[in-house]
C-alpha cells in the first residue's frame, strides 16, 4: 500500500522577496520528494504566495522529480475564474476539490482548516500577524499539527 504523505501551503496574498522564498519553497519540496514514498501537494489559489507555490511545485517536479507526487488545488467555492477556465485547471493540477456550503466569508478559511486537518505537514509564509495566513497558523499551532515556516 503506498504511503501517501500530504502537504499543505498557506501565506500571505502579496510577498514582499519572492526570489528568497522561491528558493525555500524548492529546497523543501525537493527534500520531501527524496524522503516520502509519495508526497500530495495541496494548494489554494487566492494570491501571489499560492501562485508561487504551485510554481515552483510544478518546475520541480518537471525537472527534478515526478513520478511520486501530486499537487491539488483546494478551492473554497467554484469561483468565476475556475469556470471560466476549467480547461486550464484541470491541465494544470493533478486534482481539484471544491468545497461549496460554506458561507463566504469564512470558506476560504474553512477550506483552509481542512486542508491543515488532511496535512501531515502545514507550510506557511507569515510576515505579519494578521490575515489569514496567520489565523490558519494559529489554528493549525491550536490544533498541535506539524508545521514549518518559511
Amino acid at each position: 500500500m503506498l504511503d501517501i504523505y500530504t502537504v499543505s501551503f498557506f501565506g500571505h496574498r502579496e510577498i514582499s522577496n519572492g526570489y528568497a522564498l522561491e528558493e525555500k519553497i524548492e529546497k523543501l519540496v525537493k527534500s520531501l520528494l527524496n524522503e516520502k514514498e509519495y508526497v500530495d501537494f495541496l494548494v489554494g489559489r487566492h494570491g501571489e504566495f499560492d501562485i508561487l507555490v504551485s510554481s515552483v511545485i510544478k518546475r520541480v517536479r518537471k525537472n527534478y522529480r515526478s513520478d511520486n507526487s501530486s499537487l491539488t488545488l483546494y478551492l473554497p467555492y467554484e469561483s468565476a475564474e475556475y469556470r471560466n477556465g476549467k480547461e486550464y485547471f484541470t491541465e494544470y493540477f493533478d486534482s481539484i476539490e471544491i468545497f461549496d456550503g460554506f458561507h463566504f466569508k469564512s470558506a476560504i478559511y474553512e477550506c483552509n482548516k481542512i486542508m491543515v486537518d488532511k496535512s501531515d505537514l502545514s507550510v506557511f509564509f507569515i510576515e505579519r500577524e494578521t490575515g489569514g495566513a496567520y489565523k490558519v497558523y494559529s489554528y493549525a499551532m491550536k490544533n498541535n499539527r506539524n508545521v514549518v515556516v518559511l
